[in-house]
């Protein structure tokens, strides 16, 4: 390889680091080494609802179904670890800390149209793209390739000094680049922090996940209800869900994103959600338009905002959520709301089940009402009349 390549990546790089990106790497335009494993991935089923990935599956299979020509893939890091997570009392839910500013995706693309630019400008004429995890592009196996870490057993990117709060973005173009030297090893060794703190047992084995019991994928992907089963490991996830990331040793030290786009938007760290069920369509997109957690929806974060309310017995929450059961037009929405008035089991509560039952139209909310009325007979939790009557009463 030439002079000419080298200085223009290394020249690259620099550029990239005053954009903001805390690390550069450069991976040759070839097939990724996992694509085997990630068409077994998807025959298995463990992509779930997420049918973008399986309609474009052979396009996985080479760089040059993004752009034409490509030879060189220029990956990205952009770190967003930036407060702690706040503290939840009865009636918050937490939020994914890539969530709470805002949408990564349009400050990402920005800068890459930057690069892109500068590019241009120093190369002349050539074809280049970047994209941001929307792309039929195996991200993570093009950052190890660029020696930016390693694939971890949580199935996310790893490195030594950044640990795994960063996204990933990609600059494509047909210039051959200097490339840098694969990431061969990883540092995992024998911890398994990540597989066995996972609350729904998502992780099949090391580096294998099952999406569809996956608390990101249920909060953010799923557009049905959540599975029974699976509603008690949410926990007090919202949207989306850090926990195989918080147990990681290699985050323990990660650094201090200093981007302020990043930095929590008012009332997302933690999220009163309560106050979710008293906004309307055109209220929740103004509120969430430009932030992550327009992804689900308002169906799907009132879904979340239920199950967890439910989680935490919150009792105060009982007038919210009957109102929801007889006045939300969604059924999923109506469910989750039953489910969690059974999981409370106050008498209010309990009325509340009892008077939806007998006007409910849709039969999989009714199965929910019915549900969770015996959930609530049944459960040791269910407080008795006079301490249900008490203001204030609220069970974790």
């Amino acid at each position: 390889m030439n002079d000419q390549p080298q200085s223009l990546t290394q020249a690259l790089r620099q550029r990239a680091r005053q954009l903001g990106f805390a690390a550069a790497g450069v991976a040759p335009a070839v097939t990724p080494q996992g694509i085997s494993r990630f068409y077994q991935w998807l025959r298995a089923g463990y992509a779930g609802q997420m049918h973008y990935l399986t309609d474009r599956a052979e396009c996985y299979a080479h760089p040059r179904h993004v752009l034409e020509g490509v030879r060189s893939l220029v990956v990205l890091a952009l770190p967003y670890r930036t407060q702690e997570p706040a503290p939840t009392a009865p009636g918050q839910g937490r939020v994914s800390r890539y969530a709470w500013g805002i949408d990564y995706h349009d400050l990402a693309r920005r800068r890459l149209k930057q690069l892109a630019a500068w590019l241009h400008e120093q190369a002349g004429p050539c074809r280049v793209r970047g994209v941001v995890d929307t792309a039929p592009l195996l991200e993570r196996e093009f950052a190890q390739l660029a020696g930016l870490g390693w694939i971890g057993k949580n199935t996310l990117l790893l490195n030594r000094k950044l640990g795994s709060w960063f996204f990933l973005a990609v600059l494509l173009t047909d210039l051959e680049l200097e490339y840098d030297t694969p990431q061969e090893k990883g540092h995992c060794g024998t911890c398994t922090a990540c597989l066995d703190a996972c609350p729904t047992q998502a992780f099949v084995a090391p580096g294998v996940l099952d999406s569809r019991r996956c608390i990101s994928y249920l909060t953010i992907e799923l557009k049905g209800p959540i599975p029974r089963e699976l509603r008690p490991g949410v926990g007090e996830w919202v949207f989306g869900c850090d926990v195989c990331q918080e147990v990681c040793p290699w985050n323990r030290k990660a650094p201090v994103a200093d981007e302020p786009a990043f930095e929590p938007q008012p009332g997302l760290n933690p999220l009163e959600l309560l106050e979710l069920f008293s906004l309307s369509e055109e209220e929740f997109r103004r509120r969430f338009r430009h932030t992550p957690l327009w992804r689900p929806r308002r169906r799907g974060l009132l879904r979340n905002a239920a199950v967890v309310l439910g989680n935490q017995r919150h009792a105060r929450a009982v007038p919210v959520l009957a109102r929801a059961l007889q006045s939300e037009a969604d059924p999923v929405v109506r469910g989750a709301c039953a489910w969690a008035l059974g999981r409370i089991a106050t008498a209010e509560a309990l009325a509340a089940l009892k008077t939806r039952l007998a006007e409910e139209p849709e039969a999989e909310v009714r199965d929910e009402i019915l549900a969770a009325l015996a959930e609530a007979e049944a459960s040791p939790h269910a407080p008795s009349p006079t301490a249900a009557q008490a203001p204030g009463t609220a069970k974790h």
